[in-house]
């Protein structure tokens, strides 16, 4: 019997925008995906800073943009553990919840892949799941043959079998925030309840 299969996406998410609800979609379809979980996260260990909104506001806005679609869901399970958290362990606890008939699906974006030999345990990651590298259409698909010594070739090939293709949507959580302290209309870049909620709790204002 095919396994069902669970995509897990993960990010700051601050806040949530249609770009991220319209790759989630279409990678879904490309591999099948019964459920997309978004998962927020505290803080990347890679990056560094922390998120400008609370956990609870970019955990609320990430519900009003994914009630409409019945694919997709929501945990706080990386927001209830101690930093830094780590993919790893939350694709274990997605494994342990689902059990052995699911397939675990990570997303992640075509610029995350250059640092991925940087990421904790990034070897057992890839044996333990699926690495789905999202890529936008009209672009190459990434090298990766710089990681070959690191992660050996049978890894490799496992993230090349992985690449999808994703809509092209030039949109990001950085040009919002700016857009928004200075004023700015962003409403053809948010869900409308997302957008709403952001106005009625003054999120993203210049102090």
């Amino acid at each position: 019997m095919a396994k069902r299969k669970i995509a897990l996406f993960g990010g700051t998410f601050d806040p949530i925008h249609l770009g991220h609800t319209r790759v989630a979609e279409a990678a879904a379809k490309q591999i099948d995906a019964e459920n997309v979980v978004f998962i927020p996260a505290k803080c990347s260990p890679l990056k560094g800073f922390s998120p400008n909104a609370t956990d609870d506001d970019r955990l609320r806005m990430i519900e009003l943009a994914t009630r409409g679609n019945e694919r997709f869901s929501v945990s706080d399970c990386e927001l209830h553990r101690p930093a830094p958290s780590y993919t790893l362990d939350t694709v274990k606890h997605f494994q342990r919840e689902c059990g052995d008939d699911a397939l675990i699906y990570w997303l992640i974006g075509a610029d995350s892949v250059d640092d991925l030999v940087l990421w904790h345990r990034i070897d057992e990651l890839i044996d333990v799941c699926r690495l789905a590298v999202m890529v936008r259409g009209g672009y190459a698909a990434p090298s990766f043959d710089r990681h070959l010594q690191v992660l050996g070739r049978n890894r490799v090939e496992k993230l090349r079998r992985n690449v999808i293709e994703t809509p092209s949507i030039d949109i990001s959580s950085t040009l919002i925030r700016r857009r928004l302290a200075a004023g700015e209309d962003v409403g053809d870049m948010l869900c409308p309840d997302v957008m709403d909620y952001i106005r009625k709790r003054g999120l993203y204002r210049r102090n």
